[in-house]
């Protein structure tokens, strides 16, 4: 088992011009949590990218998700049950892909082209069976109870930069990140940042994502 999150190699291009950043989520959707933080969002003006957990989308969801996409918003793969896939076999590992990337194309109209791996927990059966980007970022501890919307905000603020990929949680409940965006998306707006969705921010920067590559993209100018 390989557990690793591997910093991004950046390919061929120029800056898309001004500083850029992607806003994604993990753990949805749901009903509370993923709708307040599309409250946020779109009262910023700001779109983001969900990493989905197949398990959670059903009937109520589903609505979830398609306004997700009217706000311009991007769905993404988590794995279907979110567990540790490190130690799976490669037809555990499609099925798990597979069922997600089918319900978030029902639903979207397009086909997953990133994946977000469980507890960023890889293998190079995952990288070899999954024929998907991997996306990691940059976190800020959001799943622990014990940090407020303060500490939050300052772990992605005090560490951010151009092309970055910023990794946190829409899990139920989770209502000190939804407060933590409410300084976050207005802070970086006035340092002059945009907010992409994964796919722009590949495009904008003039990056080709590369599945099957062994690598986990965390900010898509390298290592700057």
């Amino acid at each position: 088992m390989i557990v690793a999150v591997m910093c991004c190699v950046a390919a061929h291009a120029a800056d898309g011009g001004g500083k850029l950043v992607a806003l994604t989520f993990d753990d949805g959707p749901n009903t509370t949590t993923t709708v307040k933080v599309l409250d946020v969002l779109k009262s910023n003006d700001v779109v983001a990218t969900f990493f989905l957990c197949g398990k959670d989308i059903d009937a109520s969801t589903r609505d979830v998700l398609k306004r997700a996409v009217e706000q311009g918003c991007q769905l993404e793969n988590h794995s279907r049950s979110h567990s540790r896939m490190g130690d799976m076999v490669a037809d555990k590992i499609r099925m798990e892909v597979n069922f997600t990337s089918h319900v978030i194309r029902q639903i979207s109209g397009r086909a997953p082209q990133f994946f977000r791996a469980p507890f960023l927990e890889t293998s190079d059966v995952m990288y070899e069976t999954i024929n998907l980007t991997f996306i990691g970022g940059l976190g800020a501890d959001d799943t622990n109870p014990a940090l407020d919307a303060a500490a939050r905000s300052n772990a992605v603020l005090s560490k951010v930069k151009d092309g970055d990929i910023i990794r946190l949680h829409d899990s139920e409940g989770n209502d000190a990140t939804v407060d933590a965006l409410k300084t976050i998306i207005p802070e970086l707006k006035q340092q002059g940042y945009t907010f992409v969705t994964v796919s722009e921010l590949f495009k904008r920067k003039g990056v080709t994502p590369v599945p099957n590559a062994k690598v986990t993209y965390d900010n898509v100018n390298g290592n700057k």
